[in-house]
């Protein structure tokens, strides 16, 4: 859980700086071609897709987090694991509180982004700590092979060494 308190104060806290710093009107270079920081306020998913659909969107980061607090942090025993639930609830957590606590009002919020790469979305550090949990979770399962539990699992889903009945 200390992954994701101290991944959501880091978007929290790097989003209220761009809010601070920067102008939506000009991008600022930080590497100039490859990485500049640009403020917009996201009411979409990824890519600004389902722009009509932040109500949609605002539920559904909450069953998010509810499965992964009622579900998956009771049962997770690897650290692996551990690292990948909690950037997922520091993901998930930054981009809900800002649909629930930023304009135009709940449930209607507005993501803050401010990173931008060439031809890529506008991203912030909870859409960062979304993506390194999908990859960790990608590397468990398909690379390592473990579960949550942190037994090593067959091709079939279940714990080696164990059959299914």
């Amino acid at each position: 859980m200390s992954i994701g308190a101290a991944g959501f104060a880091l978007d929290w806290a790097t989003k209220q700086w761009a809010l601070a710093s920067l102008d939506p009107a000009s991008a600022v270079p930080v590497i100039p071609g490859q990485l500049y920081l640009r403020l917009i306020r996201n009411p979409g998913a990824a890519f600004s897709m389902g722009e009509s659909f932040t109500v949609v969107l605002t539920c559904l980061a909450i069953a998010a987090m509810v499965f992964l607090l009622a579900w998956m942090v009771p049962r997770v025993r690897h650290t692996g694991w551990a690292v990948a639930t909690g950037l997922l609830l520091a993901g998930v957590s930054g981009n809900l509180f800002d649909r629930l606590t930023r304009e135009p009002g709940a449930f209607h919020g507005h993501v803050v982004d401010f990173l931008q790469v060439p031809w890529f979305a506008i991203f912030n550090v909870a859409d960062i700590w979304i993506t390194f949990a999908a990859a960790t979770v990608i590397w468990l399962t398909l690379i390592t092979g473990v579960n949550l539990a942190g037994e090593k699992v067959e091709r079939g889903g279940s714990p080696a060494g164990k059959t299914q009945s």
